[in-house]
């Protein structure tokens, strides 16, 4: 899609009030079902905790990791779990949400409060408008050019499929949430501290049982380095997706940018397995979960039709491959919020080349 079609179709989104995009979606989407909810969560639960019994029980360094690896898948399922736990779509009860909640972000190492702040108030408040929402936000080519050169090579790793966990760990998990400090006249400062606090407990108690029960060093680094690594990375790449595509635009400028914008056209509905979709609690149906936070994860597919069917133009849809995922990655690098463009790194260079050429004599110019 060109700049053109995109600016075309984000600026047709204008009148409409969130509320309007919410009015198609049949009431039947928010209906809570405890079963469906507490059943993946057991789901969740034993998947992890047969993992960790695994890199407990085996007897080889190579298998306690393999069942390390397998332990960070399901710490990522118990996450989106807690997500919803968050967004208050699976208990009614604001405490027990935020107890289990709680629980499923611990083996994450993610503070459920903190979490909450840059998440639920940040992101979905402002959801790609680059002055406030900046997870994921992407430089422009004159900022990448001004940087020096380490910085360019760190923007590179984040930005590449292979590192993109550094991106969440970062400038996320480090920067949002451990070196977050909050105002201390805010009534949600002493919470915050508590949850970092709890985290820090539940890291040091869950290294020393493991380290109990699974014969020391390996088992620590199988039970919690490695699930926390591959947590990060699976959290890293999701939300990279959700966002992030050549048609998905950027926003610098509060007046091309509201509510029904961010929420509907920046976001992506992405395709994948039965199987996927159910241990991900659906997380790549995007769109319907941030028009309206408040609907349950296993309605979210639901919710994407009525969407589909009224605004089907305005959506960004595909199937999941690596090779998409590839594609995505090598295009979308650094964003021109003037004309509404993606460009590679190779574009970019390139262009330079070009620019240098014009200002050269015929004799001195480069030939590629």
């Amino acid at each position: 899609m060109n700049s053109q079609s995109i600016q075309k179709g984000f600026e047709s989104l204008r009148p409409l009030k969130l509320q309007q995009v919410r009015g198609v979606i049949h009431p039947k989407r928010y209906q809570r079902s405890m079963l469906k909810a507490m059943s993946s969560y057991t789901v969740d639960a034993l998947l992890y905790v047969g993992s960790i019994a695994g890199v407990i029980l085996s007897p080889w360094p190579w298998l306690k990791l393999l069942f390390g690896v397998l332990a960070g898948c399901f710490v990522a399922t118990m996450f989106c779990w807690g997500h919803d736990c968050a967004h208050g779509t699976i208990f009614r009860n604001r405490r027990i949400a935020e107890f289990f909640g709680t629980v499923f972000m611990l083996p994450s190492l993610n503070m459920y409060r903190l979490w909450i702040q840059g998440h639920n108030r940040v992101h979905h408040g402002f959801t790609s408008f680059a002055p406030i929402d900046w997870i994921w936000r992407p430089l422009t080519p004159e900022q990448y050019q001004a940087m020096p050169r380490y910085r360019r090579a760190w923007y590179h790793l984040e930005r590449s499929l292979p590192f993109c966990a550094l991106h969440y760990l970062l400038q996320v998990w480090w920067k949002g949430m451990v070196r977050y400090r909050p105002d201390h006249s805010s009534h949600t400062a002493s919470g915050m501290r508590v949850h970092k606090l709890l985290t820090l407990l539940f890291a040091v108690a869950f290294s020393g049982l493991l380290a109990w029960l699974g014969g020391g060093f390996w088992a620590v680094v199988a039970g919690l380095v490695v699930p926390f690594i591959v947590f990060n990375y699976f959290i890293a790449l999701v939300v990279y997706l959700h966002h992030t595509h050549p048609d998905v635009p950027y926003f610098d400028q509060k007046s091309q940018w509201n509510p029904v914008i961010g929420h509907l056209y920046c976001t992506t509905i992405i395709h994948c397995s039965p199987l996927g979709d159910r241990l991900l609690h659906n997380i790549l149906t995007h769109t319907p979960h941030h028009v309206d936070p408040s609907i349950p994860f296993y309605n979210l597919k639901g919710a994407a039709r009525d969407l589909m069917r009224a605004y089907g133009n305005y959506l960004h849809v595909y199937r999941f491959s690596w090779r998409q995922v590839w594609r995505i990655f090598s295009q979308c690098k650094l964003y021109d919020f003037k004309t509404h463009t993606w460009h590679s790194f190779r574009q970019i260079k390139r262009a330079k080349k070009e620019q240098y050429n014009m200002a050269m004599l015929p004799g001195q110019r480069i030939i590629n």
